[in-house]
């Protein structure tokens, strides 16, 4: 009896430690954002994030409910998203003998080359999030890039159709808009509030399974350098995050909207949850959703600097006591850095008086900055620290970023490729010279401008528009600054080299 009675006393103990740490995170939760202005259904303005209820108290959760109390608020408000957009294909020949792999042997005389490209309708399936009450909806680009029609399902099972606002592939964020009053929306919580430990639920559609609820904590924040997209700032959590659940709600336990859920990271090269998930705080989602209303795109500040980090070995060969800040790898010398007295070499401590901890951190902060503001940069060169000060100017190409007008992201016509570094290993197994640089295309989509042009998997891309590509970071750097709607290719097939064009329509 006395055992039984210990284990009830420590059953008590572990209630008690639960509430204390869902009242503490309930008490703690994130302060609403409201945007500057109520939009109406005006162009270029930004909709008025308004609580459509309060927020979910501490005393409504508990051991038994659970986090039931609020869901009914954050349901209604995560959307499912279907989208259709036309491929074209080749017609006639065998899909078999078509393949790149099997014509890299075999070269083109089994397919049929005079193969006719068709139109094909491809869907797919995402999750996105109402954030006013008369129709605004948060995504990802992903979602619905290429989209020549998007349905949005709501969970009382209306549907409406949607047209883009504008869309932003740099961060993955797109704005939709459907036409409606009064609708279930979230509201926007502060994520420069939310902590590792902290409660977190995600909400969305994972493998078209219907609306889905998942709990877990928050794993990490300030995500970076993971190569999902240009500008990274993620939030890490467990809650189950699965294909579908894309664009979806990552909500604190008042029901308040921290994050867009976007991506997984899966050891096995599965597309299962291995309890790593990335979500976009709502707070670079907001910004760039604000931008998008007001001019149609996202603006973004410039440095004209190539940024890298400073690992222990470079700290070491410049004489630095310690690893920190961002090392210039490449200066342009009429870009805005440049005509401050910025040179290749110099490493930024601190921008604006903070310190620089993460080179995405910093990058980050220098395009959320709008052209045109001066900013305080401290410099470690040749052993001294000098102060400049830069007026940055505005990224090249942005105004080319996919908007209502459907105009072209930057890269647009390398778009569906996946590429890697060419390392000696690859290399010898594609039959090249150890000493060949460039990087190789693992895979072509197969609706994209690129497979259209003949580019396939194996080839090995050495320039861009003449400029030469060594690696990954060269290939990453040229495409973010190419413009227009046709790129040049120098390609390495089988040891012999070819220009390729690639045009987008």
């Amino acid at each position: 009896m006395k055992a039984k009675s210990n284990r009830g006393d420590r059953f008590k103990v572990v209630i008690i430690i639960f509430f204390s740490l869902l009242i503490g995170v309930s008490a703690g939760s994130v302060a609403t954002v409201k945007a500057d202005g109520a939009s109406k259904g005006i162009p270029g303005t930004a909709p008025a994030i308004v609580s459509a209820a309060p927020p979910v108290s501490a005393g409504t959760l508990s051991f038994v409910n659970g986090f039931a109390p609020i869901i009914p608020k954050v349901v209604p408000a995560v959307v499912n998203i279907a989208s259709t957009k036309v491929v074209r294909t080749p017609e006639g020949g065998s899909q078999f003998f078509s393949d790149p792999f099997f014509r890299q042997f075999f070269g083109d005389q089994f397919s049929n080359r005079d193969n006719v490209p068709r139109e094909q309708k491809e869907k797919s399936l995402g999750s996105g999030v109402i954030v006013s009450p008369d129709g605004y909806v948060l995504t990802n680009n992903h979602v619905v890039d290429g989209a020549s029609d998007i349905k949005v399902s709501l969970a009382d099972k209306r549907s409406f159709t949607a047209h883009i606002i504008g869309t932003d592939p740099r961060t993955d964020i797109a704005v939709l808009k459907i036409d409606g009053k009064n609708l279930p929306h979230l509201v926007l919580g502060d994520s420069s509030k939310v902590k590792v430990g902290n409660f977190a639920l995600a909400v969305g559609n994972p493998f078209n399974l219907g609306q889905t609820v998942t709990a877990g904590i928050i794993s990490a924040t300030g995500r970076g350098d993971l190569g999902i997209e240009d500008y990274e700032d993620f939030i890490q959590t467990d809650a189950s995050i699965n294909p579908g659940n894309s664009g979806g709600a990552l909500v604190d336990t008042s029901g308040e909207l921290i994050g867009i859920n976007t991506a997984i990271l899966t050891g096995d090269g599965s597309r299962g949850n291995e309890g790593v998930g990335f979500a976009i705080p709502i707070n670079m989602a907001h910004q760039v959703m604000n931008q998008i209303l007001k001019n149609g795109r996202v603006i973004r500040g410039y440095l004209g600097a190539w940024i890298q980090p400073v690992t222990p070995k470079i700290a070491e060969a410049f004489n630095m006591k310690e690893p920190s800040g961002a090392l210039l790898g490449d200066v342009d010398a009429k870009g805005p850095a440049g005509l401050s007295g910025l040179k290749r070499g110099d490493i930024i401590l601190e921008m604006n008086g903070q310190p620089i901890t993460e080179t995405h951190d910093f990058r980050l902060k220098i395009a959320m900055t709008p052209p045109g503001t001066k900013v305080n940069l401290k410099v470690f060169r040749n052993g001294v620290i000098k102060d400049y000060v830069v007026t940055l100017g505005e990224l090249p190409g942005e105004s080319q970023s996919k908007s209502a007008e459907g105009q072209e992201s930057p890269g647009a016509a390398l778009q569906g490729l996946s590429t890697e570094t060419l390392t000696p290993n690859i290399a010898n197994d594609l039959g090249l010279d150890a000493g060949t640089t460039g990087v190789v295309v693992d895979a072509v989509d197969g609706g994209s401008a690129a497979a259209e042009a003949g580019l396939r998997r194996g080839d090995v891309i050495q320039e861009i528009n003449r400029q030469q590509v060594n690696n990954e970071a060269d290939y990453s750097r040229i495409v973010h600054r190419l413009t227009g709607s046709s790129v040049l290719l120098l390609i390495n097939r089988g040891g012999k080299t070819v220009y390729v064009v690639i045009e987008t329509k």
